[in-house]
C-alpha cells in the first residue's frame, strides 16, 4: 500500500478551494446568501482526527513490537484506509473553506465576524483532519525492510507461511 502523496492531497485542496469559491459565487448569482458551515463542523473534524490517531496507535506499538498483542492485518488495512480518506476529506474541506474565505473577502463589503469566524474554523478542523490523516497513516504501514526479512513460500497457494 503506497503512502498519500502530497500532491494528491494538494489537488484535493485546489478542488476545494475551486468548489468553495463556485458554490458561493452560484449562490449569490442566484440571489441567495452566501454559504456558512456550522460551528459543529470543525468539532466533529476535530472529533474525527483523534478518533482516528487512537484507532492507529495500538496498531503502532504492535508492530514496533511495544505491545504483545498481533497485528491483525484487516485491521490494519481498515484503519490505513480510514486515514487515507480522512487526509483526503480534510484537504477539501480546508480547501472548500479556504474558497469560502476568498469568496467572501473579494466582495466590497466586509464579510460580518460570524460568517468568516465559522469559515476560518472549518478551515483549521479539515487542515487538522488532514495532518492526523498523514500521522495516522504513517502509524499503520509497515516500513517495506520489515516485510521482507521474512519471506513467505515461493508458491503462495502451498506451504505454511512465516505468520503460522
Amino acid at each position: 500500500m503506497k503512502r498519500t502523496s502530497s500532491g494528491f492531497l494538494l489537488g484535493a485542496g485546489v478542488l476545494g478551494v475551486i468548489l468553495g469559491y463556485g458554490v458561493d459565487q452560484l449562490l449569490t448569482a442566484t440571489g441567495r446568501p452566501t454559504f456558512t458551515p456550522s460551528y459543529l463542523l470543525p468539532i466533529l473534524l476535530i472529533m474525527l482526527a483523534a478518533s482516528i490517531v487512537l484507532m492507529a496507535l495500538p496498531i503502532r506499538r504492535a508492530i514496533t513490537g511495544a505491545s504483545t498483542a498481533p497485528v491483525d492485518p484487516f485491521r490494519a488495512v481498515r484503519v490505513a484506509v480510514l486515514a487515507k480518506a480522512a487526509s483526503v476529506v480534510g484537504a477539501v474541506v480546508a480547501g472548500a473553506g479556504v474558497g469560502l474565505l476568498a469568496f467572501l473577502f473579494t466582495r466590497p463589503v466586509s464579510p460580518s465576524l460570524g460568517s468568516s469566524g465559522a469559515v476560518i474554523a472549518a478551515v483549521i478542523g479539515g487542515l487538522i483532519l488532514l495532518a492526523a490523516g498523514v500521522i495516522a497513516e504513517r502509524l499503520c504501514i509497515i516500513r517495506k525492510e520489515d516485510d521482507d526479512d521474512h519471506p513467505g513460500p515461493a508458491d503462495p497457494g502451498f506451504g505454511y507461511s512465516h505468520h503460522d
